[in-house]
């Protein structure tokens, strides 16, 4: 069973490496830690397999579920986490602002860069930078800094309320009463 599920797991990340420039002993790896964790996961729920398909096609699905968490979460622990000029030229188009209003938020642009270097902690500008910016999953930055995911929740919670705070005290943001 364990060679069909590899054969199926080189497969797909083979399939999914391209675009991650991911290939070798590395792709061989993920290939077969796919494999085993999904024969894992097959062995301990092989009782609740309904026939509805043939029984490859159903333990094919816990390959490939496996091989896209891997390739994901390695490309993650591989990928830097950047803090520049370009990253702020793409935040506009990643929450959707048009070009013509791209323009007239530049200020505001402005003002959260500012607010992110004066007000925030190292640590938190590189959660919020990780999360807002470059859209890291949450899952992996917690493993990258040897924190919980709550602790993750919580330094972006802050970081989004001190953000907040100074871009209020500048004028950008109306003043919220909280009832």
């Amino acid at each position: 069973m364990y060679d069909v599920l590899l054969r199926a797991a080189k497969a797909e990340a083979r399939r999914r490496s391209a675009r991650l420039r991911l290939a070798g002993p590395e792709l061989d790896d993920i290939a077969h830690q796919a494999a085993a964790d999904a024969l894992l996961a097959i062995s301990g729920k092989v009782e609740t397999f309904r026939g509805d398909c043939k029984f490859t096609t159903w333990a094919y699905k816990f390959v490939i579920f496996d091989v896209a968490a891997k390739v994901n979460r390695h490309f993650w622990q591989r990928a830097g986490v950047a803090f520049d000029d370009e990253d702020w030229e793409r935040l506009p188009a990643r929450i959707g602002i048009e070009p013509e209003a791209q323009a007239e938020s530049r200020d505001l642009m402005n003002a959260v860069r500012r607010a992110v270097d004066e007000k925030l902690t190292a640590k938190r500008r590189l959660v919020f930078v990780a999360l807002a910016l470059n859209g890291m999953p949450t899952d992996v930055l917690a493993d990258q800094l040897g924190a919980t995911q709550n602790a993750i929740y919580k330094m972006m919670f802050d970081a989004r309320r001190k953000l907040r705070t100074a871009l209020v005290d500048a004028g950008f943001l109306p003043e919220q009463k909280i009832a």
